[in-house]
């Protein structure tokens, strides 16, 4: 979830200061968030014309709000769908793994799935009342759960796959060695 996005949303509901953000934020979601990340990030929406100071509240503590531009942002990210992007290092690591000489497959993925074992037996240790904090909690809880799933199809795929060497073909461009001067 984009802390950006989640911050801008909270203004939406009126003006913070930081760390009232930042508790804001984890009251709603029950994640947490540095508080250095908070202001780093109010930084950058001010930067971008998405929020501006409003003010300072009766103990001199600076306020933030959203500009017109930033309620519009929200809200489209609000109703928009998300769907995961970007890199997936585990991923990654694995197929790249399988095709190295002597990368040990099966035991990266004996790791890989003893960790999402003992984080989900930490998802389901913890109980709480908060709705807010039991819908991040299922959904890590489910997440996690097809994570193992996952890692079974991979197992599969890669029971009879051979790695490989280097390849003959060099790219036609390539960085030029420094001459020595």
């Amino acid at each position: 979830m984009s802390v950006r996005l989640s911050l801008l949303a909270i203004l939406d509901r009126g003006a913070c200061y930081g760390s009232q953000l930042r508790a804001e934020y984890e009251r709603r979601t029950g994640a947490r968030v540095n508080v250095g990340q908070v202001y780093t990030t109010l930084e950058r929406l001010e930067r971008d014309g998405l929020v501006q100071g409003a003010g300072v509240d009766d103990e001199a503590r600076v306020l933030w709000e959203p500009t017109a531009e930033g309620r519009t942002e929200a809200r489209a990210w609000l109703s928009g769908a998300s769907l995961v992007e970007g890199r997936d290092d585990v991923a990654l690591k694995l197929a790249l793994a399988v095709t190295l000489p002597g990368a040990d497959v099966p035991g990266i993925l004996s790791v890989q799935r003893d960790a999402v074992r003992a984080a989900l037996a930490d998802v389901q240790d913890r109980s709480t009342d908060a709705v807010p904090a039991a819908i991040v909690r299922a959904a890590r809880r489910e997440k996690l759960a097809a994570d193992l799933r996952w890692l079974d199809e991979v197992e599969t795929l890669t029971a009879d796959a051979e790695p490989f060497d280097l390849s003959e073909e060099r790219p036609r461009r390539g960085r030029p060695a420094r001459s020595a001067v």
